[in-house]
């Protein structure tokens, strides 16, 4: 995955080589392309603005397409790490993973689509069952509605890594 490339060489990449950085990202070839169209940006929050309001303005059908990408939240790589990995986002006590995989199966055939949501830090798995049975008590409309914002959140954290920090970084030499 491209990482601290700099908003500057983002946006002086060929746009072919922008519309790759930007797929790592956000999964859809045709938000990539819009993206990196849209350059030059300002700074980062304008990049940021404009792939909510590209993501917000995808058809239901393009959803399904990105929420493809993305494996069952359970079998995520890093889902099973050794015990010494115990400080890693995702937990690797058998019952919590089994429990995962019964909630994201529950979901699954509630909704018709893979569980999302922008996970980090210790304790994530448990956090993810919470979501989970919180977000079984939704309607399909809404629960599309909360996906797309987690993937709003996904995507920012992203392109977040892609650019690095706003300002770049220091380079004594």
């Amino acid at each position: 995955m491209h990482q601290a490339v700099g908003l500057d060489a983002f946006n002086d990449m060929p746009l072919q080589k922008a519309v790759h950085a930007l797929y790592e990202c956000c999964n859809c070839v045709t938000l990539a392309r819009d993206l990196a169209r849209g350059r030059p940006y300002a700074d980062h929050n304008a990049l940021f603005r404009r792939a909510d309001a590209l993501l917000f303005s995808l058809s239901e059908e393009s959803i399904d397409d990105i929420l493809q990408a993305y494996p069952p939240i359970s079998s995520r790589p890093g889902s099973m790490k050794s015990r010494a990995e115990q400080c890693s986002v995702w937990d690797s006590r058998p019952s919590v993973m089994a429990h995962l995989r019964s909630a994201a199966r529950d979901y699954a055939d509630v909704f018709g689509f893979e569980f999302v949501m922008h996970v980090g830090g210790p304790g994530a798995a448990e956090a993810v069952i919470v979501a989970i049975n919180d977000r079984l008590h939704h309607d399909l409309e809404t629960e599309r509605k909360v996906g797309r914002n987690e993937l709003a959140r996904i995507n920012r954290s992203r392109l977040e890594r892609m650019l690095g920090p706003e300002g770049g970084y220091d380079n004594w030499g």
